[in-house]
């Protein structure tokens, strides 16, 4: 039943009525930060090309173009964010890694440069604090959330958009692992709180997930103090940039699913076969298409694309997430309503999947239309997945030169009536031409 599944999600979904009952004013010349800036007198290490380290960096959430509209400037990045909005931020222990003294890290996006917030021992290392019987001789990313970033524009849903964006970054950190020959796997279950008070974070910003991309060893290192200023990363008391505005039911949210319940490892490994140079192109390249002009895709691409989407994700806590997906325009299949491959429900439901998308020109036009779906009890940890899920499509779509778009809005239960299930929906997507 639908109350048994998360309540946050079930207070945050849009239907017919709402959307045109409680719409946001947006004061667009007034935006929060998108970007987090230690102080100049850190060492910054600048992301150029003459190491191959600094490119597999760079790669995961580095600006790739410059918007501008009257009275409004923004970039755009590697990875993809709702409203371009970029909740997320990343940081990063490195060990025995060329390039770099052995230390924390965050990756400063808005000047490509790395900031080294403190260098640490041969003996110690964040591994102890998390909770491993190892070490990492690499890198390990921890990704977090500043959700007034989303929520001055989404408010109480942004929490999703969170989730989301890092399921993104997770998987841009999973395509830039396999261009550098990286080994990659995702961590859920580690102590979040902890790991918020030794970043000194306050409310305004939280963990959600962590990558191990390195060797193992069978070596345990001490703990170490991190100490560092807490910073407001959304919001300064500056020009015209926001101020923050706390939203309880987002914290609460991250407080209600901090704990993961009954995990499932997934060992298996992602198996991909891109060409190298061409991949790297389509990573730096990616972007949402804008409109589809209602041409088919044939049936050997779409099969090569749901062959990358279908792949392991390495992880310690391996959640269900049902692919919903609609043909509207694949040459050889069937149209008609599938789930996780097989078709469920006949016919011609490309008008349905445009409606179902708040009346997008996207749900209807493309392709093919996703919804991404899950009966987790393991919101953040499902959430994300979807995220990771929805960035393969988009890099595997581009990388045969096919159009993809990332839709965070749809009318949640009317697109459960359709797919006949009692479900949380997660994401829309749609491909094409």
């Amino acid at each position: 039943m639908l109350v048994s599944l998360n309540q946050y999600h079930q207070n945050t979904k849009h239907s017919y009525l709402s959307v045109r009952t409680n719409s946001n004013q947006v004061d667009w010349n007034n935006p929060p930060n998108r970007f987090k800036n230690y102080a100049d007198s850190y060492k910054r290490i600048h992301l150029d090309s003459k190491n191959s380290n600094y490119n597999f960096l760079y790669l995961i959430s580095g600006i790739t173009a410059k918007k501008t509209y009257p009275g409004i400037e923004y970039y755009l990045r590697v990875n993809p964010s709702a409203g371009a909005l970029y909740p997320n931020e990343v940081y990063f222990q490195v060990r025995n890694i060329e390039g770099f003294e052995d230390g924390i890290y965050h990756l400063e996006v808005s000047s490509s440069s790395v900031v080294l917030l403190q260098t640490i021992k041969t003996n110690e290392g964040i591994e102890n604090l998390l909770g491993l019987d190892f070490s990492i001789d690499g890198f390990v990313f921890f990704i977090s959330s500043l959700y007034f970033r989303s929520s001055w524009k989404y408010k109480n849903r942004a929490f999703r958009y969170c989730l989301l964006d890092a399921g993104h970054l997770i998987g841009s950190i999973e395509a830039s692992s396999y261009l550098f020959d990286k080994e990659f796997e995702i961590l859920y279950d580690f102590p979040k709180q902890k790991l918020n008070e030794f970043f000194s974070f306050d409310e305004k910003e939280f963990f959600t997930s962590i990558c191990l991309v390195g060797i193992k060893k069978d070596d345990k290192k001490d703990e170490f103090s991190l100490i560092l200023p807490t910073l407001d990363g959304s919001s300064y008391d500056e020009g015209k940039l926001s101020f923050f505005v706390k939203n309880e039911l987002i914290e609460k949210a991250y407080d209600d699913t901090l704990n993961v319940r009954n995990r499932r490892n997934q060992e298996n490994r992602a198996i991909f076969n891109f060409q190298k140079q061409r991949f790297q192109d389509t990573i730096f390249n990616r972007r949402s298409i804008r409109e589809f002009t209602k041409q088919s895709i044939s049936k050997i691409q779409f099969e090569s694309i749901m062959n990358v989407v279908n792949q392991a994700i390495t992880s310690d806590c391996d959640e269900q997430v049902d692919i919903f997906y609609i043909i509207n325009r694949v040459e050889g299949l069937e149209i008609g309503l599938y789930k996780n491959g097989k078709l469920i429900k006949n016919g011609d439901f490309s008008l349905k999947a445009g409606y179902l998308c708040l009346e997008q020109d996207l749900g209807k036009s493309s392709a093919v239309t996703f919804f991404l779906a899950s009966k987790s009890q393991n919101y953040q940890e499902a959430y994300q997945k979807a995220g990771v899920i929805g960035h393969r499509l988009y890099l595997a779509s581009n990388y045969l030169e096919i159009g993809c778009s990332g839709i965070g809005a749809y009318y949640d239960d009317e697109v459960c009536e359709f797919l006949e299930e009692q479900t949380m929906i997660f994401y829309a997507l749609a491909i094409g031409n």
